[in-house]
């Protein structure tokens, strides 16, 4: 029989063959699906909740988006908990409990949250009156320097200006 490749038919099965063997631990690391709930209301809501949730893992992400196992094991409680009828609230309340404010997206203005909510705005304030007093300070000590260049027929002529100045 001919062949109608180029190189023989056992380097084409050779190749195949390596392939093959190339791609056997990807095909092992490969997850299975995440089941989706049995109740698509519980997975709507469990999605809601979950979105308002930060992942403890991954922090910068929401506990619906991160993949981390922790997340994965989140995500079945809140389920659980969806299932035996709480609220969202009390679900809320519960992983706060447990696993303090921080789990919390937009956490409760309170008296321990309070630096997370206004620390950002204090930090800028008392950056601004500080640069305001630096500028102040830098202004008068230049206005100093100035007035210590001036030779005593130029501070004379000065004060004659706002003589003048001030009389009219």
């Amino acid at each position: 029989m001919k062949s109608i490749w180029k190189f023989p038919l056992h380097v084409l099965a050779h190749v195949i063959l390596l392939l093959a063997f190339c791609m056997a631990p990807v095909a092992l690391m490969a997850k299975e699906a995440a089941p989706m709930a049995e109740d698509p209301v519980v997975e709507k809501r469990m999605v809601h909740i979950s979105e308002e949730l930060r992942c403890l893992v991954c922090q910068n992400e929401s506990l619906a988006s991160s993949r981390a196992e922790l997340a994965t094991d989140l995500r079945e409680e809140v389920r659980s908990l969806i299932r035996q009828g709480k609220s969202d609230t009390q679900i809320k309340e519960y992983l706060v409990t447990r696993y303090g404010d921080f789990v919390l997206y937009r956490p409760e203005v309170k008296a321990l949250t309070w630096i997370l909510w206004f620390g950002p705005f204090l930090l800028l304030l008392a950056g601004v009156v500080g640069m305001a007093l630096y500028l102040r300070q830098r202004q008068a000590e230049q206005v100093q320097a100035e007035d210590q260049n001036l030779s005593e027929e130029e501070r004379r002529r000065v004060a004659q200006l706002l003589k003048e100045g001030d009389a009219s």
